[in-house]
């Protein structure tokens, strides 16, 4: 909070009290957690531990971010759902007139997504496998002990993990500076590029930018953003083939690949629309929904109805594993259609043993069904979201890609209100609250909550 803090004192705003005021209160009480509880913890989590733990740190840091907006006079309501929105890398907001705030408060915002991009990346390389959660024990590694503790070995895996994602955003702001953007612009989209956050510092998003190599280059730190961490890890450290080898890469790749061409194609022959111009609206925009980052170039929704439907099953796609992408990640739809065709293969030959593979690996049923668990709670789940914000007069397409954008954390929805070139200002304040909740619970990978509302969990 002392960052923006420092940024609007260089430019002489006022608004810099209210990051110093805020870093108080949340350092004071920080420092009084810490001292009451000592070294009460130094021995590890065990699953029960970790579960509450998780959910608790996700809680606390969006309700400790809206500090300086509330501050800076935001509602509650806009406060909360603009933090949640930060520190989960969904994107969606209630500000409007970027281009006019003040400084400090579009770094907070880009702080926020960057951090919790980091965040998201931890949680689910040392975390979800540990709890596994939804299909995540595939990911388990020699960071996530199998003793029901979490071992120091993890602290040496993170490290690697703050490194690299440092190194990345740095490679991102002298790409976008080089092409043209302000120091500032570069500074603050690097930090939502890697996080695929997806806040701007400006209301038309990235067509505020006219180069189109500032726009390829966001496509191409999307596309890294969208990739395992621990792969990446790998490749900067001289092993770039590792990436090629993952089937969730290829998948994703591929399949980015096919709908980018599909939509250009669509623009040429529906839109006449010129070649070079159509593959990089189509390649920026598709990637933007898939990888949940919600820029904006240009406003699809204008492309016609097919592309609109599109871009709402996009919402749900997601990228890699261990990356900072939101959705219901590729390597699920790997197993479910791994399942699916296993299932297909034995009613023809019941007696034939059929083995399931990801990658390498073997897939237990156990696992498969994990994936098959979440798959229909994170269904479920948009369903109820989505019922409960009719309630509050909506729309079906507002409601149905409101709650959509909140559990896979993709950013903007779909419709007039809450589209490419909307916010969701104008929603009310209990259809806020009720998205601010979706957007954590989809972060947590749903189960995390899920889990702490079973009477059984607490019994002993």
């Amino acid at each position: 909070m002392l960052i923006p803090a420092v940024v609007d004192l260089a430019a002489r705003n006022a608004d810099w009290q209210a990051f110093v005021f805020s870093s108080l209160i949340t350092g004071l009480l920080g420092l009084l957690l810490s001292v009451a509880l000592g070294g009460a913890l130094s021995e590890g989590l065990n699953t029960r531990q970790t579960f509450v733990l998780t959910t608790l740190a996700w809680i606390t840091l969006p309700a400790f971010g809206a500090l300086p907006f509330l501050w800076l006079g935001v509602g509650y309501a806009d406060a909360v759902f603009e933090a949640v929105s930060g520190f989960t890398t969904t994107g969606s907001t209630v500000l409007s007139g970027l281009d006019s705030l003040p400084p400090g408060l579009l770094v907070w915002r880009s702080l926020m997504q960057w951090m919790g991009g980091v965040g998201i990346v931890v949680m689910a390389i040392v975390l979800l496998p540990f709890l596994r959660i939804g299909g995540m024990q595939l990911f388990q590694t020699e960071s996530s002990d199998r003793s029901e503790k979490i071992v120091s070995r993890s602290v040496e895996l993170i490290r690697l993990i703050g490194l690299s994602y440092l190194f990345l955003t740095t490679c991102c702001m002298f790409a976008y500076w080089a092409t043209g953007m302000s120091p500032f612009d570069a500074i603050n989209h690097a930090f939502t590029t890697i996080a695929t956050g997806g806040y701007s510092t400006h209301d038309v998003s990235f067509s505020y930018f006219k180069n189109p190599a500032t726009a390829w280059f966001a496509v191409l730190f999307m596309i890294v953003g969208a990739l395992p961490f621990v792969l990446l890890i790998q490749a900067l450290r001289g092993q770039p083939f590792m990436l090629w080898r993952d089937p969730q890469v290829r998948a994703f790749l591929g399949f980015v690949i096919i709908v980018s061409l599909s939509v250009t194609i669509y623009l040429g022959i529906k839109h006449r629309v010129p070649f070079d111009d159509a593959l990089l609206m189509s390649t920026f925009n598709m990637i933007s929904v898939v990888t949940g980052t919600g820029y904006a170039y240009g406003d699809y929704t204008t492309w016609g109805a097919p592309i609109v439907v599109l871009a709402l099953l996009l919402k749900f796609v997601g990228g890699c594993t261990g990356s900072t992408t939101g959705g219901i990640k590729v390597f699920r739809f790997l197993v479910f259609f791994g399942t699916v065709r296993a299932h297909l293969r034995r009613m023809v030959r019941p007696n034939r043993v059929i083995s399931e593979e990801y990658g390498a690996s073997r897939l237990t049923s156990e696992l498969s069904f994990s994936v098959l668990a979440f798959l229909v709670v994170y269904m479920g789940a948009v369903g109820v979201f989505t019922l409960i914000l009719s309630a509050f007069d909506l729309d079906l397409i507002t409601a149905l890609s409101a709650a959509a954008t909140a559990v896979g954390n993709v950013g903007p929805g779909l419709g007039p209100v809450i589209g490419p070139t909307g916010n969701f200002a104008p929603l009310p304040d209990g259809a806020k609250w009720i998205l601010s909740f979706a957007m954590l619970i989809g972060r947590l990978e749903l189960f995390t909550v899920i889990i702490l509302l079973d009477p059984d969990f607490w019994s002993r």
